[in-house]
C-alpha cells in the first residue's frame, strides 16, 4: 500500500474540523498507508515572521529521505479535482518516494519551506483557515482514491 505523508503546523482545535478530518482520514486509510505529523505552533508572543521561521525548522526537522514535499499555498497551481488524482497516482506509484502535504500555520510558511517543496498547490483561491483546509485536502485526496478505483463518489 502507498503511503502518504502529512507534516501540519497546529493542533485542530474545533470540534467540526476533527469530526471531518477523521472521517476522510478513515475512508482515505482505506487506499493508502497514513502519515501524520503535527508540529507545534511558535510561541504567539513571536513576529509573524519568527514563528515562520521557528515552524519551519520544525517542518524540516521531520522531513525524511525520499519525501517529495506538497506545499498548500493559496498561490500554488490549481487543479481539479481529476487532476489532482492523477498526480497523486503519480506521486504514489513513483519509487522510493512519500508524497508529504504540508498545510503551514496562520502565517504560513517559511522561505526554507517554500525552496525544499517540489510541487505547491492550492485548495482555492480564497484564503482559508488551515484547519478547514486540511478538512478539504484530506476529502479531496479521498476523491482522488475514489476516482482512481472508478468508485461512486466523483460526478463529472
Amino acid at each position: 500500500m502507498s503511503k502518504i505523508g502529512f507534516l501540519w503546523v497546529g493542533k485542530l482545535k474545533e470540534s467540526f474540523s476533527r469530526d471531518g478530518c477523521a472521517l476522510y482520514w478513515k475512508k482515505l486509510s482505506r487506499f493508502f498507508q497514513l502519515e501524520e505529523t503535527v508540529i507545534k505552533d511558535a510561541p504567539g508572543k513571536l513576529p509573524p515572521a519568527d514563528k515562520n521561521k521557528v515552524e519551519g525548522e520544525r517542518i524540516l526537522a521531520k522531513v525524511r529521505p525520499g519525501d517529495v514535499l506538497i506545499l498548500l499555498d493559496e498561490f500554488g497551481e490549481r487543479l481539479t479535482s481529476r487532476r489532482l488524482a492523477d498526480q497523486l497516482k503519480a506521486w504514489t506509484d513513483a519509487p522510493n518516494q512519500r508524497p508529504v502535504f504540508v498545510i503551514g500555520g496562520p502565517f504560513g510558511l517559511s522561505d526554507e519551506v517554500k525552496a525544499a517543496a517540489r510541487h505547491t498547490i492550492r485548495l482555492s483561491d480564497m484564503t482559508l483557515p488551515h484547519e478547514l483546509a486540511r478538512l478539504l485536502l484530506l476529502e479531496q485526496l479521498y476523491r482522488a482514491g475514489t476516482i482512481h478505483k472508478n468508485m461512486p463518489y466523483h460526478h463529472d
